[in-house]
């Protein structure tokens, strides 16, 4: 073993260039790929300083080299390709626009006026099963009825919510 300083290692690295980067380019399958890496790799090797006694400085090159390639496709993995992007830009956006909100405002209004209309128990128990998604038995033990008349509650108010819908809707 014997002492290789950096400049050594860049020496080496420079007067085996096309070297690394056919190695590199059987290892990792990309040409383009390997040379990023040997150059990543001569930067790396900018630091001041002695390195610690080095067997085989080819090999300890080669191996700075392989970890950077390694390194940098983990880091591409995490941001999306060209396909990927193109993809969700013809996704629709889920936002309504402001004509489906007012849609969806005015419908709320006529819900609402419907259900002011039913018996207080016969609108909570709706309220509480279809907003809520209470439980049939969970609303009888609540309203101290038996399930039958939770059933039949939610039945009356959706007739007479459709009802009223037939008679206030606008379109």
């Amino acid at each position: 073993m014997s002492e290789v300083s950096w400049d050594d290692l860049r020496g080496r690295l420079l007067n085996s260039y096309d070297d690394f980067v056919r190695k590199l380019t059987r290892r990792l399958g990309s040409a383009e790929l390997a040379r990023e890496a040997v150059h990543e790799t001569y930067l790396r090797l900018q630091r001041p300083g002695a390195t610690e006694p080095i067997q085989n400085p080819e090999g300890y090159l080669f191996r700075i080299a392989i970890n950077i390639a390694k390194n940098r496709s983990v880091v591409e993995r995490r941001y999306l390709n060209a396909s990927d992007t193109e993809m969700l830009i013809d996704i629709p956006e889920e936002a309504p626009d402001p004509a489906r909100a007012a849609e969806a405002r005015s419908q709320m209004i006529i819900l609402r006026r419907a259900l002011a209309e039913l018996p207080a128990r016969q609108q909570a128990v709706f309220e509480a099963s279809w907003v809520n998604g209470v439980s049939h038995s969970d609303l009888a033990q609540l309203h101290k009825v038996d399930i039958r008349t939770i059933q039949r509650d939610l039945e009356q108010a959706a007739r007479h919510i459709r009802r009223f819908w037939k008679e206030n809707r606008l379109s």
